[in-house]
Protein backbone atom coordinates (compact mmCIF):
# COMPACT_ATOMS: atom_id res chain seq x y z
CA UNK A 1 0.00 0.00 0.00
CA UNK A 2 1.42 3.36 -1.07
CA UNK A 3 0.50 6.67 0.54
CA UNK A 4 1.82 10.21 0.61
CA UNK A 5 2.10 11.91 3.98
CA UNK A 6 3.90 14.77 5.64
CA UNK A 7 6.39 13.75 8.30
CA UNK A 8 8.95 15.13 10.72
CA UNK A 9 12.14 13.06 10.89
CA UNK A 10 12.69 12.50 14.61
CA UNK A 11 15.69 10.22 14.21
CA UNK A 12 17.89 8.74 11.49
CA UNK A 13 20.34 5.86 11.85
CA UNK A 14 22.68 4.62 9.14
CA UNK A 15 21.77 1.09 8.08
CA UNK A 16 24.08 -1.09 6.01
CA UNK A 17 26.07 0.78 3.37
CA UNK A 18 23.68 3.46 2.11
CA UNK A 19 20.29 3.08 3.82
CA UNK A 20 18.70 5.00 6.65
CA UNK A 21 16.39 3.70 9.35
CA UNK A 22 14.04 6.49 10.32
CA UNK A 23 11.73 7.35 13.17
CA UNK A 24 9.02 9.55 11.68
CA UNK A 25 6.25 11.56 13.28
CA UNK A 26 3.74 11.55 10.45
CA UNK A 27 0.64 13.59 9.80
CA UNK A 28 -1.43 10.53 8.88
CA UNK A 29 -0.15 7.66 11.03
CA UNK A 30 1.59 9.17 14.05
CA UNK A 31 4.99 7.71 14.91
CA UNK A 32 6.30 5.02 12.57
CA UNK A 33 9.62 3.39 11.77
CA UNK A 34 10.61 3.33 8.10
CA UNK A 35 13.57 2.40 5.94
CA UNK A 36 14.89 4.76 3.27
CA UNK A 37 16.83 2.59 0.86
CA UNK A 38 19.85 4.27 -0.71
CA UNK A 39 19.17 7.56 1.10
CA UNK A 40 22.89 8.13 1.65
CA UNK A 41 23.73 7.94 -2.05
CA UNK A 42 24.25 11.25 -3.89
CA UNK A 43 21.64 10.34 -6.50
CA UNK A 44 18.99 9.40 -3.92
CA UNK A 45 15.44 10.73 -4.28
CA UNK A 46 15.04 10.60 -0.50
CA UNK A 47 18.40 11.86 0.80
CA UNK A 48 17.50 15.47 1.63
CA UNK A 49 13.99 14.69 2.83
CA UNK A 50 15.08 12.00 5.31
CA UNK A 51 17.63 14.03 7.26
CA UNK A 52 16.99 14.42 10.97
CA UNK A 53 14.70 17.34 11.90
CA UNK A 54 13.44 17.82 8.34
CA UNK A 55 9.74 18.38 7.73
CA UNK A 56 9.06 16.57 4.48
CA UNK A 57 6.45 15.14 2.18
CA UNK A 58 7.13 11.44 1.77
CA UNK A 59 5.73 8.65 -0.33
CA UNK A 60 5.80 5.56 1.85
CA UNK A 61 4.97 1.92 1.20
CA UNK A 62 3.68 -0.53 3.79
CA UNK A 63 4.19 -4.27 3.51
CA UNK A 64 3.46 -6.67 6.35
CA UNK A 65 3.73 -3.93 8.95
CA UNK A 66 7.01 -2.53 7.63
CA UNK A 67 7.29 0.89 6.04
CA UNK A 68 9.65 1.97 3.27
CA UNK A 69 10.22 5.52 2.00
CA UNK A 70 10.16 5.58 -1.80
CA UNK A 71 10.27 9.30 -2.56
CA UNK A 72 10.51 12.53 -0.65
CA UNK A 73 10.67 16.30 -0.91
CA UNK A 74 11.62 18.83 1.75
CA UNK A 75 8.91 21.19 2.98
CA UNK A 76 10.88 22.91 5.76
CA UNK A 77 14.56 22.09 6.36
CA UNK A 78 14.90 24.34 9.45
CA UNK A 79 18.12 25.74 8.02
CA UNK A 80 18.96 27.70 11.16
CA UNK A 81 19.54 24.45 13.04
CA UNK A 82 22.24 23.34 10.60
CA UNK A 83 24.52 26.28 11.36
CA UNK A 84 24.13 26.27 15.16
CA UNK A 85 25.25 23.13 16.98
CA UNK A 86 23.50 24.15 20.20
CA UNK A 87 20.20 24.77 18.39
CA UNK A 88 20.50 21.47 16.52
CA UNK A 89 21.24 19.51 19.68
CA UNK A 90 18.26 21.13 21.42
CA UNK A 91 16.10 20.19 18.43
CA UNK A 92 17.32 16.61 18.79
CA UNK A 93 16.34 16.73 22.47
CA UNK A 94 12.84 17.78 21.42
CA UNK A 95 12.80 14.81 19.05
CA UNK A 96 13.87 12.41 21.77
CA UNK A 97 11.14 13.70 24.05
CA UNK A 98 8.53 13.40 21.31
CA UNK A 99 9.60 9.84 20.62
CA UNK A 100 9.48 9.02 24.32
CA UNK A 101 5.87 10.13 24.83
CA UNK A 102 4.36 9.03 21.50
CA UNK A 103 2.88 5.64 20.60
CA UNK A 104 3.44 3.63 17.43
CA UNK A 105 0.92 4.41 14.69
CA UNK A 106 -1.36 6.49 16.92
CA UNK A 107 -2.53 9.97 15.80
CA UNK A 108 -0.36 12.69 17.36
CA UNK A 109 -1.59 15.92 15.75
CA UNK A 110 -0.99 18.21 18.73
CA UNK A 111 2.44 16.73 19.40
CA UNK A 112 3.40 17.22 15.77
CA UNK A 113 2.28 20.87 15.87
CA UNK A 114 4.24 21.40 19.08
CA UNK A 115 7.40 20.02 17.50
CA UNK A 116 7.03 22.03 14.30
CA UNK A 117 6.24 25.31 16.06
CA UNK A 118 9.15 24.85 18.47
CA UNK A 119 11.65 23.91 15.76
CA UNK A 120 10.54 26.89 13.67
CA UNK A 121 11.08 29.26 16.61
CA UNK A 122 14.42 27.63 17.39
CA UNK A 123 15.59 27.79 13.78
CA UNK A 124 14.55 31.44 13.37
CA UNK A 125 15.88 32.46 16.81
CA UNK A 126 12.50 33.97 17.70
CA UNK A 127 13.24 33.42 21.41
CA UNK A 128 16.21 32.26 23.45
CA UNK A 129 16.90 28.53 23.53
CA UNK A 130 16.12 28.38 27.26
CA UNK A 131 12.76 30.06 26.63
CA UNK A 132 11.76 27.61 23.89
CA UNK A 133 13.05 24.59 25.81
CA UNK A 134 11.08 25.36 28.98
CA UNK A 135 7.87 25.99 27.04
CA UNK A 136 8.31 22.83 24.98
CA UNK A 137 8.88 20.67 28.06
CA UNK A 138 5.82 21.96 29.93
CA UNK A 139 3.61 21.80 26.87
CA UNK A 140 4.80 18.28 26.13
CA UNK A 141 4.05 17.13 29.67
CA UNK A 142 0.54 18.52 29.33
CA UNK A 143 -0.03 16.62 26.07
CA UNK A 144 1.40 13.44 27.61
CA UNK A 145 -1.09 13.54 30.48
CA UNK A 146 1.19 15.03 33.13
CA UNK A 147 -0.10 18.60 33.15
CA UNK A 148 0.50 20.07 36.63
CA UNK A 149 -2.41 21.66 38.47
CA UNK A 150 -1.20 25.25 38.72
CA UNK A 151 -4.45 26.92 39.80
CA UNK A 152 -3.77 27.23 43.54
CA UNK A 153 -1.91 25.70 46.46
CA UNK A 154 -2.69 21.98 46.58
CA UNK A 155 -3.13 22.16 50.35
CA UNK A 156 -4.64 25.51 51.37
CA UNK A 157 -6.32 26.39 48.07
CA UNK A 158 -4.93 29.93 47.98
CA UNK A 159 -2.53 31.64 45.61
CA UNK A 160 0.82 30.04 46.57
CA UNK A 161 3.21 32.08 48.70
CA UNK A 162 6.90 31.34 47.98
CA UNK A 163 5.58 28.70 45.56
CA UNK A 164 6.92 25.20 45.04
CA UNK A 165 6.35 23.04 41.96
CA UNK A 166 5.57 19.53 43.21
CA UNK A 167 7.39 17.10 40.94
CA UNK A 168 5.66 13.91 42.06
CA UNK A 169 2.32 15.34 43.15
CA UNK A 170 1.83 17.30 39.93
CA UNK A 171 0.79 20.64 41.37
CA UNK A 172 1.98 23.69 43.30
CA UNK A 173 1.86 24.67 46.93
CA UNK A 174 3.03 27.32 49.36
CA UNK A 175 6.44 26.81 50.87
CA UNK A 176 4.89 26.57 54.34
CA UNK A 177 2.18 24.13 53.18
CA UNK A 178 4.60 21.50 51.88
CA UNK A 179 4.39 18.11 53.60
CA UNK A 180 6.66 15.06 53.17
CA UNK A 181 3.81 13.16 51.52
CA UNK A 182 3.95 15.59 48.59
CA UNK A 183 7.33 14.24 47.53
CA UNK A 184 10.05 16.16 45.71
CA UNK A 185 9.63 19.80 44.79
CA UNK A 186 11.50 22.71 43.25
CA UNK A 187 11.30 26.40 44.18
CA UNK A 188 9.70 28.69 41.62
CA UNK A 189 8.82 32.39 41.59
CA UNK A 190 5.48 34.11 41.25
CA UNK A 191 6.31 35.31 37.75
CA UNK A 192 7.57 31.92 36.61
CA UNK A 193 4.33 30.38 37.92
CA UNK A 194 2.34 32.86 35.82
CA UNK A 195 4.42 31.88 32.78
CA UNK A 196 3.75 28.19 33.44
CA UNK A 197 0.02 28.88 33.56
CA UNK A 198 0.26 30.73 30.28
CA UNK A 199 2.29 27.97 28.57
CA UNK A 200 -0.09 25.20 29.55
CA UNK A 201 -3.22 27.18 28.72
CA UNK A 202 -2.34 29.09 25.52
CA UNK A 203 -3.32 27.96 22.04
CA UNK A 204 -0.89 26.04 19.83
CA UNK A 205 0.46 29.11 18.03
CA UNK A 206 0.84 31.37 21.07
CA UNK A 207 2.35 29.19 23.79
CA UNK A 208 5.80 30.77 23.36
CA UNK A 209 4.54 34.36 23.59
CA UNK A 210 5.33 35.06 27.23
CA UNK A 211 7.92 37.38 28.75
CA UNK A 212 10.19 36.77 31.72
CA UNK A 213 13.28 38.42 33.09
CA UNK A 214 16.56 36.51 33.04
CA UNK A 215 16.35 35.31 36.64
CA UNK A 216 12.74 34.12 36.38
CA UNK A 217 13.49 32.41 33.06
CA UNK A 218 16.30 30.44 34.70
CA UNK A 219 13.90 29.42 37.48
CA UNK A 220 11.29 28.35 34.91
CA UNK A 221 13.85 26.45 32.83
CA UNK A 222 15.14 24.49 35.81
CA UNK A 223 11.64 23.66 37.05
CA UNK A 224 10.34 22.56 33.63
CA UNK A 225 13.35 20.32 33.07
CA UNK A 226 13.16 18.67 36.46
CA UNK A 227 9.42 18.14 36.10
CA UNK A 228 9.87 16.52 32.69
CA UNK A 229 12.72 14.22 33.67
CA UNK A 230 10.93 13.25 36.87
CA UNK A 231 7.77 12.13 35.08
CA UNK A 232 9.54 10.39 32.22
CA UNK A 233 11.90 8.66 34.63
CA UNK A 234 15.00 8.90 32.46
CA UNK A 235 17.80 11.15 31.26
CA UNK A 236 18.44 12.17 27.65
CA UNK A 237 21.86 12.19 25.99
CA UNK A 238 20.85 15.05 23.70
CA UNK A 239 20.03 17.22 26.73
CA UNK A 240 23.45 16.54 28.23
CA UNK A 241 25.09 17.41 24.91
CA UNK A 242 23.10 20.64 24.55
CA UNK A 243 24.25 21.72 28.01
CA UNK A 244 27.86 21.04 27.04
CA UNK A 245 27.77 23.19 23.86
CA UNK A 246 25.21 25.95 24.49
Amino acid sequence: MYKTTKALVLREVRYKEADRMLTLLTESDGRITAKARGALRKSSKTGAATQQLCWSELTIFENRGRWTVNEGSVIEPFEGLKTDIAAFSLGCYFSQLAEAVSSEEEPEEQLLRLCLNSLFALSRKLYTQEHIKAAFELRLMSLAGYEPDLRACSRCGNEPESPLLLLDYGGVCCYDCKTPEMGESVRISGDSLKAMRYITGADDKRFLAFKLGETDLKILSRAAERYTLSHLGRNFSTLDYWKSVK
